[in-house]
């Protein structure tokens, strides 16, 4: 098992596992557009775990100079709970720290109560916060 920058070649098979695991239907959601969008910003903290040369896993994350953010990740069902997820993490948490990042932020759904239980085990809390956002396209619009 390997842990490494995103490269170009992954696009397909990180476009398979996202349409897999975190497909929500929203259009800013598209896995596509989510990763040409990171591409041409920071392709630094875009992970992927590769076994085989076969993508298994990958991890988004960014940070502006303020806070970190972890935006996506997903390990395919079949590795699963080997500590793939938390090796992922761990290597953003590190990429992180080395940019000087002091706080990393993260946004489930509440309802999602075994990804809730994940974070926690890697020391991540619920903080008392209101999540709000705004959407600058409307749904049917072209980003």
């Amino acid at each position: 098992m390997e842990i490494r920058k995103y490269e170009d070649k992954d696009e397909t098979s990180v476009v398979d596992l996202w349409q897999e695991l975190l497909s929500d239907g929203a259009p800013h959601n598209d896995p596509l557009t989510s990763i040409k969008r990171k591409v041409a910003v920071d392709r630094d903290l875009f992970l992927v775990t590769t076994m085989n040369e076969s993508v298994i896993g990958t991890a988004m994350g960014g940070y502006d100079g303020h806070r970190g953010w972890v935006y996506a990740v997903a390990v395919k069902q079949e590795f699963q709970r080997q500590g793939i997820a938390t090796a992922l993490m761990r290597q953003l948490e590190k990429k992180l720290k080395e940019l000087g990042c002091p706080k990393i932020n993260l946004q489930i759904r509440t309802s999602n109560t075994e990804v809730v239980a994940f974070y926690r085990k890697l020391g991540y809390d619920v903080e008392g916060r209101v999540s709000m956002g705004k959407r600058l396209y409307d749904e049917g619009e072209k980003i």
